[in-house]
């Protein structure tokens, strides 16, 4: 069995430490924390992230990439049903891939903005926003439907991690969409 490399090892610890950050705050999530769930030394993970505010910009950076290459896809796509369905059809892929980002993505919404989390987290729902084609904070009832189809899309992902398949993708952004209530 090859050596996993150098992007993989990232990958694991990225995604690791957005479930941890989702469940148990910036605050409150330790490197030890990080690095026992993903089976590596405390000195192994900063060597490889050298703070805990160098990983929590990592896991934040990661995620928004992946929210703007998602956004990228339907950029020429206006505001409405269809452009929803693709947002949750690759946010859906992208929560059977890697659920702790996902989780991560969901509690940036729920965060209070004038929290330290909040403040971290704002340019995430940014992205969010950005992606569906609508202004943050702008429709109450819109970001409610918004917040409700990620949440389906991230609480099950999160029960069913380890036995949702890559084709599961789109019935889960289907369960999503109908949250939206198009």
């Amino acid at each position: 069995m090859p050596r996993p490399t150098k992007q993989q090892i990232d990958d694991e610890i990225l995604e690791a430490a957005a479930h941890l950050f989702a469940r148990h705050g910036l605050k409150e999530t330790s490197v030890q924390r990080i690095a026992d769930t993903v089976g590596y030394s405390k000195t192994g993970l900063l060597h490889r992230f050298p703070t805990k505010e160098a990983l929590q910009t990592a896991v934040i950076g990661r995620c928004v990439e992946q929210i703007h290459d998602t956004a990228s896809g339907v950029a020429d796509l206006p505001p409405g049903p269809r452009r929803d369905r693709a947002v949750l059809t690759g946010l859906a892929e992208l929560a059977v891939a890697q659920p702790g980002t996902v989780a991560l993505l969901l509690s940036s919404l729920l965060a209070e903005p004038e929290s330290e989390i909040g403040e971290a987290l704002a340019v995430i729902g940014e992205a969010i926003a950005g992606a569906f084609g609508d202004e943050p904070h702008a429709d109450t009832e819109r970001a409610l439907r918004v917040t409700g189809a990620l949440g389906a899309v991230a609480v099950a992902s999160i029960a069913l991690c380890g036995r949702l398949h890559p084709g599961a993708a789109t019935r889960l952004a289907e369960v999503g969409f109908d949250a939206l209530g198009h």
